[in-house]
C-alpha cells in the first residue's frame, strides 16, 4: 500500500506564528509516528498557490492566528481540491471573528457578554461616555481587536481613563474592536472532536487573567485542573453547548470553546477553530485524560480531512 503525503501547514504571516510552529512540530513528529509521509509548507515563504507542486494527499492546517484560521488560507486549500483538516471557509471565518460568532450564538441562545462594536473612524470619547453610562455595561471592561487569538491585545479596563487609552492604543493597529463585560468566574475550555465533546478544562492563572504568557510559558504556572471543577450537571450542560455551538458553527474536524461559569451560568467568549497543539495546548490534555493519545488525537483529525465544507 502506498503512503499517503500530508503536508503541515504552519508558521504563516500572523502574530500567532510562534505557536503555529510550534504546533506545527508536534503535529508532524505525531503523523510521522501514525504512518504518513510528511511534507512541510510555510505562507511566509511561498505562496499558497505553490502547494500543487508538493504533490499530497491531504493538508494538515497547523496555522493559527489571521489568514489561517480566519477562512482565506481555506479558501486556497478549496481551490486547489486538496482534502484539509479543521473548519471550512465561512466557519472559520465566523468563529475568527468575534462580532460575527456572538451574533450566531446570540441567535441561538448561547450566552456570551453583552458587547459592543467600536469602529476606529467613527470612535469619540462622547461615543464611549454613552456606552458606558448604559446600565447594560460596568467596570471592569474588556477591549479587544475582533479577530485575533491567543489573548491578543485584549486589554481589561477597570476605570474609563485607563479604557480610554487602551482603546486608542489599539486604534493604532486594528480598524475595529470589541467591547464587553468582564465576566469574573471560573475559566473553563472545553474540546470538541469530529463533533463529540470530549471534556472540559479548569484553569487558574497566577497572572491577572489568562492571556498570552499564561497559555504558552511554563513560567506562568497555570493551574490546569482537569476535568473542571463544577458539578457533573453542570460539567454535562457545558459539553452540551460547546457541540451546539460547534454545529451552529458548522465546524469541522476540533475545536476549543472558552467559557467564563459565573453565577451558576456559563458565558461562551470564543471559540477556536485552530486549537493549540504544543506542549502546553489544553486540546491534547483533555485528550490524555479521555485515553486519546497525541497520535490518535491528531489520526482522528486527519481522518475527518475533505473539501467543500
Amino acid at each position: 500500500m502506498i503512503k499517503k503525503t500530508v503536508l503541515i501547514v504552519m508558521g504563516g504571516n500572523s502574530r500567532e506564528r510562534d505557536i503555529s510552529i510550534q504546533t506545527g512540530k508536534a503535529c508532524i513528529k505525531a503523523i510521522k509516528k501514525i504512518g504518513y509521509n510528511t511534507k512541510i509548507f510555510d505562507p511566509k515563504n511561498e505562496s499558497f498557490l505553490d502547494i500543487n507542486k508538493k504533490k499530497v494527499d491531504i493538508i494538515f492546517n497547523a496555522l493559527h492566528g489571521e489568514e489561517g484560521e480566519d477562512g482565506y488560507a481555506q479558501c486556497f486549500f478549496e481551490y486547489l481540491k486538496i482534502p484539509y483538516t479543521h473548519s471550512g471557509v465561512v466557519s472559520s471565518m465566523n468563529a475568527m471573528n468575534k462580532i460575527s460568532s456572538k451574533k450566531i450564538f446570540l441567535k441561538h441562545n448561547v450566552k456570551t457578554p453583552k458587547y459592543r462594536v467600536l469602529k476606529k473612524k467613527s470612535f469619540s470619547k462622547k461615543n464611549l461616555n454613552d456606552i458606558i453610562k448604559s446600565p447594560s455595561f460596568k467596570f471592569p471592561l474588556v477591549v479587544k481587536p475582533i479577530s485575533e487569538g491567543s489573548s491578543i491585545g485584549v486589554k481589561i479596563c477597570n476605570h474609563k481613563n485607563n479604557l480610554f487609552e487602551n482603546i486608542n492604543l489599539l486604534f493604532k493597529t486594528y480598524e475595529t474592536l470589541i467591547l464587553e463585560n468582564f465576566i469574573p468566574g471560573q475559566e473553563i475550555q472545553v474540546a470538541v472532536l469530529n463533533g463529540k465533546a470530549i471534556g472540559a478544562i479548569e484553569l487558574k492563572p497566577k497572572r491577572k487573567f489568562y492571556d498570552y504568557k499564561a497559555k504558552y510559558f511554563k513560567s506562568a504556572k497555570t493551574n490546569h485542573i482537569m476535568p473542571a471543577n463544577v458539578e457533573k450537571k453542570k460539567y454535562s450542560e457545558v459539553l452540551k453547548i460547546a457541540e451546539k455551538s460547534y454545529k451552529i458553527l458548522k465546524c469541522r474536524g476540533v475545536t476549543r470553546s472558552d467559557f467564563k461559569f459565573f453565577n451558576n451560568k456559563f458565558f461562551l467568549l470564543e471559540l477556536n477553530t485552530q486549537p493549540g497543539m504544543t506542549n502546553l495546548s489544553l486540546v491534547p490534555e483533555i485528550a490524555e485524560y479521555k485515553k486519546i493519545s497525541f497520535e490518535n488525537l491528531i489520526k482522528k483529525i486527519l481522518l475527518d480531512s475533505s473539501l467543500n465544507k
